[in-house]
């Protein structure tokens, strides 16, 4: 049986959540030989040029990586010539293509932040919430050419004691419970102590990109359903609805918001257009109504 220092493996990977991966890797004696990531993006105000998480992670420990702009048929070539154990992805942030995950002898991981076959796609951490699905958990799998689709090698549940959570905590502990998922699974899959297991297509869900006309809600709507897009939009891109005042529609962002003992929605804190975060009763103080459809 391989040590797992001897376990020959490159990550794919881009943000924060897929560096926790990578330290529950390394907690383990598993670092990469090679990290992938995506190219430097430009920061808005100075338009430097910023470094992702993973690329920070890895110079930090003098890890090799590579930044391409495409998986191009040369990134493939040089992939080639190494004979890896896996390859393993997390938040990568571009589709990889069937020639590239079949390099591997023990083909490609991925973790993925849902109990697959339920919630394919790009926002499972999100749409969980979205959607009332409190039986979450995370997936560690085997990727093909379909989207979320192939063998699962291990699978944990999570349970969320207060719901609805907001998506920064859900996606904190999702992530959390996956990388340590992961790091057990990935030496006994290189070991052949793991038989990969068919999805039930069937019960597939799916869920889709989340764009930023998704997060306007109208306060006249169901209060929990609501709550659920307030809590699941948390951040970026924030749910956001319109207000009137001295006859001017003015865009406020909802930062926090409750329910109260009637199960009505109650507004906590908001951040008015062009303005900073503040509570809600302040706002309203200054005669602004809301545009109830």
């Amino acid at each position: 049986m391989k040590k797992n220092e001897e376990t020959l493996f490159a990550f794919f990977g881009t943000p924060k959540i897929a560096v926790t991966s990578l330290d529950a890797l390394e907690e383990r004696g598993l670092v990469p030989a090679l990290v992938i990531t995506r190219p430097d993006s430009q920061k808005r105000r100075s338009r430097e040029l910023s470094p992702s998480p993973v690329k920070e992670w890895a110079q930090h420990r003098k890890v090799d990586i590579l930044q391409p702009d495409e998986v191009a048929p040369d990134l493939i070539t040089e992939l080639s010539n190494t004979e890896w154990d896996a390859f393993v992805v997390v938040s990568y942030g571009t589709i990889l293509p069937k020639e590239l995950l079949d390099i591997p002898h023990k083909g490609t991981l991925n973790m993925h932040p849902s109990l697959l076959p339920r919630l394919r796609g790009p926002s499972p951490i999100r749409s969980a919430i979205l959607t009332d699905e409190k039986e979450t958990g995370v997936s560690v799998m085997l990727l093909d050419e379909k989207m979320d689709h192939g063998p699962i090698l291990s699978q944990a549940s999570v349970t969320v004691e207060e719901w609805p959570p907001r998506a920064a905590l859900l996606e904190g502990i999702l992530a959390e419970v996956g990388a340590n998922l992961l790091a057990e699974t990935l030496p006994l899959w290189v070991n052949g102590k793991l038989t990969p297991e068919a999805q039930d297509d069937s019960a597939a869900t799916y869920c889709s990109r989340i764009q930023k006309g998704d997060a306007e809600i109208s306060l006249s709507d169901d209060a929990y359903t609501n709550l659920l897009k307030i809590r699941a939009y948390e951040g970026n891109p924030g749910a956001f609805t319109y207000f009137e005042r001295g006859g001017k529609k003015i865009r406020i962002l909802i930062t926090d918001a409750e329910l109260d003992e009637n199960d009505d929605l109650r507004l906590l804190s908001v951040i008015p257009e062009g303005k900073r975060e503040m509570p809600y009763e302040d706002f309203l103080r200054s005669g602004a109504n809301p545009c109830i459809t």
